[in-house]
């Protein structure tokens, strides 16, 4: 009897450790490199020279493991968690502010109209010295905790505007923005939405706009993604399902792991499966704008105009760990009706490779034209403008383009911004107040010649080669002031939208843009022509 339970036993155990092998076959594996790292952090906190941390010990090693899979697979202590709680509670107080760090400065970059931090008397381009009487230095890692939190309740910001300081008391208040920040009518049949972000109300917000505009005698649609970063996948499905009918596959997912493959079709009744779309995209489109832009482009239901969007194909879920912590680990990948994914980069040893063009795969839309996986959206018309060059995000990420027109709007108080353009007077403001700021982009290249000098130094290179490689550098700063003409369009239209935000927020941007942008004048040239808008979508 013994003897025939040792056998149950014994072939029970071997049928779990059969089925667990199946479901991860290095069982074995893991569990021997997590006794060796045990053992070794054991060993290191006991015995090293000095004095350590074991948490900060444990949060560079997991840092640095994850570090090597992608940017998405992230590791989230007791208090991110909390705090990633408290923003997503239904009484979160959204200020209505974005605020950019550079050099040791905290400067607010935009306000949404209305919100608690415009009524409170905050202006572009202000700078953050104190949060309740503490240098906001002393809050650089924990802004967003600092500033927000419950309705009702108050914080003390001391500021700098120009040359003068003063004190705001800024009053948090319940609110939530919109995710369609604007819509209106391009022209008299061309009604334009703009779609933010994938929120919980996304495809609600949409659809009202698209109901409003067709009263007001919308024909054609755009849809402007633009920096959309994306959201929700339940919304990104639901915006589509606006123009498509309902049980239409919009996004697959597919994993290593059989659980994690789903399919998502769209569940309701459309708005309209006829009305001639054009979607706009760009390189900050991404993850849901991705999947709305990708899927009616498949079923050939839109026309995709701009630049080509981020690529984010790969798809994160939380999992909760000990003592409150969370990790957020990617799963799977997106793929589209056509077959193909969306995903640009692939990720090797913590470095990102970018597909080219010879390892894509081509897939078909529902017309027969050709795609292409591994690159994002590839706009079916691409309007140049909308590629903004790396010369170009350096002069938006040291807040060269944001400062000038902060001054800019200072000096011209009574500016008429509806008619507003930026012209070569302003453009030439704009260049002496580069010179004047003495200002010189980093570029890849002063980069790479610094590291080669850097080298040449090290090696004993003759002092003659090494003056030589210097001696470039001039060079290269003449270069880069070609630059700003090479790159004068896209370089403008950043101006005048910065401008224009001074004086009528974002709402002013969009307006503007109807009469100015060239990738919207493009979508309604396409819309317009009923024969070059069906060509484009026929194979």
């Amino acid at each position: 009897m013994k003897k025939l339970k040792y056998i149950l036993l014994t072939a029970v155990a071997a049928i779990i450790l059969s089925s667990y092998t199946v479901y991860r076959s290095d069982f074995f594996e893991i569990a021997k490199q997590i006794e060796i790292f045990t053992a070794l952090y054991k060993e290191i906190n006991m015995n090293y020279v000095d004095e350590v941390n074991p948490a900060e010990l444990m949060d560079t090693a997991i840092t640095k493991m994850l570090a090597d899979l992608d940017p998405y697979t992230n590791f989230y202590n007791e208090q991110d968690v909390e705090e990633a709680r408290i923003q997503k509670s239904a009484n979160y107080a959204n200020l209505g502010l974005e605020l950019k760090s550079l050099e040791d400065k905290v400067v607010v970059t935009n306000l949404l109209k209305d919100f608690a931090a415009d009524q409170s008397g905050l202006k572009l381009g202000d700078e953050i010295l104190k949060i309740d009487g503490s240098p906001v230095i002393d809050y650089q890692n924990n802004l967003g905790e600092v500033l927000n939190g419950a309705p009702n309740t108050s914080v003390e910001l001391e500021i700098k505007r120009g040359n003068q300081t003063k004190v705001i008391n800024l009053k948090r208040v319940l609110s939530q923005p919109s995710a369609v920040p604007f819509y209106g009518m391009a022209d008299d049949k061309t009604g334009f939405i703009v779609l933010s972000q994938f929120t919980r109300t996304a495809s609600k917000d949409v659809g009202l706009a698209v109901l409003e505009l067709k009263e007001q005698g919308a024909e054609q649609l755009i849809l402007d993604l633009r920096n959309n970063p994306g959201g929700l996948l339940s919304e990104a499905v639901n915006v589509s399902n606006i123009f498509v009918p309902k049980d239409q596959l919009i996004v697959y997912t597919k994993s290593q792991i059989e659980n994690y493959n789903a399919t998502y079709a769209t569940k309701r009744e459309p708005i309209d499966t006829e009305i001639p779309l054009v979607v706009l995209i760009n390189d900050k489109s991404a993850s849901a704008s991705e999947i709305v832009s990708g899927s009616l482009q498949d079923l050939d239901r839109a026309v995709i105009v701009g630049a080509r969007s981020f690529g984010k194909g790969l798809v994160q879920r939380p999992k909760p760990l000990k003592y409150g912590t969370q990790v957020k680990i990617t799963i799977s990948r997106y793929f589209l009706p056509s077959g193909r994914g969306i995903q640009a980069l692939d990720y090797e040893n913590g470095k990102s490779i970018r597909k080219s063009i010879e390892n894509s795969t081509a897939f078909q839309t529902q017309n027969g034209r050709t795609v292409y996986d591994g690159g994002g959206i590839k706009p079916d018309v691409k309007v140049e403008a909308e590629d903004i060059s790396n010369f170009t995000q350096t002069l938006i990420d040291d807040l060269v383009i944001f400062d000038f027109s902060t001054q800019f709007a200072i000096k011209n108080p009574d500016l008429e911004w509806k008619k507003f353009k930026v012209d070569n007077t302003v453009f030439n403001q704009f260049l002496d107040y580069v010179k004047d700021r003495k200002y010189l982009p980093k570029t890849e290249t002063d980069e790479s010649l610094e590291a080669f000098v850097k080298s040449a130094k090290a090696d004993n290179f003759d002092q003659k080669f090494i003056k030589t490689l210097n001696s470039l550098k001039s060079e290269i700063q003449a270069e880069k002031n070609e630059l700003f003409e090479t790159y004068k369009t896209q370089i403008s239209a950043l101006i005048s939208d910065q401008i224009i935000k001074h004086y009528a927020y974002n709402q002013g941007v969009y307006q503007h843009n109807l009469e100015q942008a060239e990738v919207v004048k493009k979508a309604v040239e396409i819309l317009s022509n009923t024969n070059k808008y069906s060509a484009i979508l026929k194979p």
